[in-house]
């Protein structure tokens, strides 16, 4: 924990490079990856403070949309849209993946029941060999499962059929730091 106090306490030192964001933010992204503490978006884009808006769940999951019972995800999700304006979403799922993993291998989930419960979410079941240690081909199918998720949300739906707005699937390789986006034309995940 040390170094990250060390790190914070420098951090601000430096009032002159932040400045300009307090006037507010303008991000051109919305970046859906998991919670994974090895996935870090502003270093894998080169962001910079302002230029990324993220959401990040246990698994990149989008949860199903529901005005009934609205969640973090989805108000994230609507926020971005409708009032940032966002013109692209990515949604970027990582090799070995704790969560896809305990998916495709069917683990047994009853002792942390609100994972088991968050991932349900997550169906259906990603395909892939269970004996993978990346999971590449469960994690890839299941971004494209959320991706499918994203349009059923109202505001995702009224921006992609106005032109408004690009959605991105995107598999980023933790041991490699290689990220291979989904071409449809192809249905592959190719290097950028």
């Amino acid at each position: 924990m040390q170094p990250l106090i060390d790190n914070a306490r420098t951090f601000g030192q430096r009032p002159e490079e932040f400045a300009q964001l307090a006037a507010g933010q303008s991000p051109q992204v919305l970046f859906i990856t998991c919670s994974d503490s090895r996935v870090v978006p502003a270093l894998i884009t080169g962001a910079r403070p302002g230029e990324l808006f993220e959401l990040r769940t246990a698994g990149n999951i989008v949860p199903p949309h529901t005005s009934q019972h609205p969640t973090s995800e989805a108000a994230t999700i609507e926020y971005a849209v409708e009032v940032l304006g966002v013109r692209d979403i990515v949604v970027c799922g990582h090799s070995h993946c704790g969560a896809v993993g305990a998916l495709v291998r069917g683990d047994d989930l009853t002792a942390v029941p609100a994972v088991r419960d968050w991932l349900a979410h997550a169906t259906p079941r990603p395909a892939g060999a269970a004996e993978d240690p990346e999971v590449a081909e469960g994690v890839q199918s299941h971004v494209l499962t959320q991706l499918l998720r994203l349009r059923s949300y109202p505001c995702v739906e009224r921006r992609l059929t106005e032109g408004r707005l690009g959605l991105h699937a995107w598999y980023y390789e933790v041991h490699t730091g290689a990220v291979r986006a989904h071409r449809p034309q192809t249905d592959t995940f190719e290097s950028l």
